[in-house]
């Protein structure tokens, strides 16, 4: 049921939406639970209430947290406790900070069970079977039903405790191959007591812990209803068996909407995180099929919708009554007000890279992200940066424009300096534009186009196809200079000197940059020696196997992509195999290779035994790279104020230049 007034331009996304509880959504944008790793000690920490404080302020009628912990095992100190009272105190701060921005705060009641993400096997897991988890091979504990049951108590009791903190609500996730996915699939749930078995079986856990929290929450707290959509585990749960589950758990007295997560805790994983391999808004339909088992109750959409033309779409397709929007607030928390209000172009859009999962996951650390450097700062919704003293202004020269210097010159124009960019391309973007243009890295985009339109609304100089002499810079008296002149492949050792002195031998940049719009076919092998092990090598490698009959990726490692994390992982392996690109591991070029017959040899690091290719169509590398920094020291010497950013400090990721654009801009 919806009701209020209609918005001009996107009328669906920013009307009003009634749940069945009895409370009414200001708009149909819904934060999707996102983990943070901003809790400390079991407790509410001032960045976690900064994020969600900014995601309410800018517009979103709902906020899921990060999963909380209420059960006796759950012992993760970066989740906030809600088995007892000891956190109460900010749990109220945090209720009060995102409902008073009329923007509906409800906690996530989730176990990972026996998922581990992280390297090696979980010893304290608990489970629904004795079986092993798909990823780390972690066999659990497998719970007694009076376990069961001791779990279903302690969540019921934490759903109670938000409710008396101010939470309007709780969201049950049982999806991502988590504890309570594990309950519902007939592949992982082997029980044979009252919790396994049959359907019934099945989703006696979920409906005995929904029952009971809407019996000590009362019937205007609102239960949201997290299941899985397509699990992609063979014999597990496709779209037909999701059916039956969401109308078996389908009780609108019960249940005030549902969403359904892809993928699961397997060689899935990567689904619930879609990248831009495949369309846009990929589980659309899957979301429409399920929507008609639903018996009425509203349903969100989830998953890589960026964009707010896409969300009304779906919202006016009959798709869903709500849109769930994960990355594309943490990279904007204002996204909805921007919306909203046709700011469209100042929205910081999400480029899907799962950076944020990896530093969450993966790294350990607080949630980060690529096109947003400021996370969980204070003031981060809807921020411009607070222009400096006019006495304290400055002319500042940026020698780059990748994204670490545009960042940097961006930022420093909007507080108020006189500011001159000089980029030696056409446009600005750097290697990340590059990256850009080859498969699944379109979104990268966004990044350089937020700010070069930022850098025109704060005055930014730009000059572009300028390769930058030292007069260059010093023509324009800079009081600083920032170097952000990225960095260039290392030469392959195992080369002889004289093909890097000919020129015969292109790095995978210089490859690629004359093919991009090649629509020919080429025959014989190309061969890509990976020393980089980071997405963009792969999509290259992707896009050149449209052009080669055969490309072959060799490297000395143990295995490919070793710098990216898990999600990005899998998808590159699907992907490389589905292609047909070719992997020889442990691997390199013969020391001493000068071509000269027109056949490679690459041997084995640690046998010498070789591999020869005698159909060698091209050979380039990717390697690490070496900072190209050569104006440093002339500037230098002649007193200039100079900073290093990016690549040219030292190369890095896309969420160092950005981060590192950011902290000198801000400091200048």
């Amino acid at each position: 049921m919806t009701d209020g007034p209609a918005h001009e331009k996107y009328p669906q996304l920013f009307s009003r939406q009634s749940l069945p509880c009895g409370v009414t959504l200001k708009n149909r944008v819904c934060h999707a639970s996102m983990t943070t790793k901003h809790g400390r000690n079991y407790d509410v920490t001032e960045p976690l209430l900064n994020y969600h404080a900014n995601r309410a302020r800018g517009g979103a009628a709902l906020i899921v947290t990060e999963p909380l912990s209420a059960t006796r095992w759950q012992r993760r100190p970066y989740k906030v406790q809600i088995a007892n009272d000891d956190a109460l105190d900010g749990l109220c701060r945090w209720a009060e900070l995102v409902e008073q921005e009329d923007c509906r705060l409800l906690g996530q009641l989730q176990d990972p069970g026996r998922g581990r993400h992280e390297r090696g096997r979980n010893p304290f897991a608990h489970g629904v079977s004795a079986l092993p988890d798909d990823l780390s091979w972690t066999v659990p504990h497998v719970l007694e039903a009076a376990e069961v049951r001791e779990m279903i108590d302690g969540f019921v009791a934490g759903a109670e405790r938000l409710g008396r903190a101010g939470f309007s609500g709780v969201e049950i996730s049982a999806g991502h191959g988590h504890l309570f996915h594990q309950f519902l699939s007939q592949w992982s749930n082997r029980r044979e007591d009252e919790y396994g078995g049959d359907l019934d079986g099945r989703t006696r856990m979920l409906r005995e812990l929904v029952e009971g929290v809407r019996a000590r929450c009362g019937s205007r707290f609102i239960i949201g209803l997290k299941l899985p959509g397509d699990d992609g585990v063979a014999n597990s749960i496709d779209v037909a068996e999701a059916a039956r589950i969401t109308a078996r758990l389908a009780d609108p007295s019960q249940v005030d909407y549902m969403c359904f997560a892809q993928g699961s805790h397997a060689r899935s994983l990567h689904h619930h995180l879609p990248d831009l391999f495949g369309p846009r808004a990929p589980y659309t339909q899957i979301t429409s099929e399920l929507r008609r088992h639903a018996n009425g109750i509203p349903v969100m959409a989830l998953g890589l919708i960026t964009d707010p033309a896409e969300a009304d779409g779906i919202l006016e397709g009959g798709h869903a009554e709500l849109i769930g929007l994960g990355r594309p607030l943490v990279t904007d928390p204002a996204w909805p007000n921007k919306a909203r209000e046709g700011r469209e172009p100042q929205i910081r859009y999400c480029v899907s890279c799962n950076t944020c999962w990896s530093t969450i996951i993966e790294d350990g650390v607080p949630i980060a992200c690529d096109n947003n450097p400021r996370v969980g700062e204070p003031d981060e919704a809807d921020w411009w940066p607070t222009p400096v003293a006019s006495d304290a202004r400055r002319r500042i020269v940026v020698v780059g424009a990748g994204v670490a210097g545009m960042e940097a010159a961006w930022i420093a124009a909007a507080r108020g300096h006189e500011v001159t960019v000089f980029g030696a391309g056409t446009e600005p973007g750097g290697k990340t534009r590059l990256h850009a243009a080859l498969p699944g890295g379109e979104n990268l985009s966004s990044i350089y186009d937020y700010q070069q339109l930022s850098g025109k609304r704060a005055g930014l100089q730009m000059e572009f196809g300028v390769h930058a002499t030292l007069d260059d810079v010093l023509g324009l008296s800079p009081d600083a200079v920032v170097l952000a002149t990225g960095s260039r492949m290392i030469w392959p050792h195992q080369l002889v000197d004289e093909l890097r002195e000919e020129g015969l031998v292109p790095d995978l940049r210089e490859m690629l940059l004359p093919l991009l719009d090649h629509t020919g076919r080429e025959s014989g092998t190309l061969v890509i020696f990976d020393h980089d092990h980071t997405a963009g090598t792969y999509a290259a490698a992707l896009h050149l196997k449209r052009i080669f009959e055969r490309v072959l990726l060799v490297t000395p490692r143990e295995r490919l992509a070793q710098d990216e994390p898990l999600v990005t992982r899998q998808v590159i392996y699907e992907h490389l195999h589905r292609s047909g690109v070719e992997m020889l591991l442990h691997s390199e070029p013969a020391a001493g290779t000068d071509f000269a017959d027109g056949t490679l040899t690459l041997v084995n690091v640690y046998t010498g035994e070789p591999t020869v290719i005698d159909d060698l169509a091209a050979f380039t590398y990717a390697t690490p790279r070496a900072p190209d920094n050569a104006l440093e020291h002339a500037l230098r010497a002649r007193g200039v104020d100079v900073h290093l950013v990016g690549d040219c400090f030292t190369p890095r990721t896309v969420l160092a230049a950005t981060g590192e654009g950011y902290r000198t801009g801000m400091a200048l």
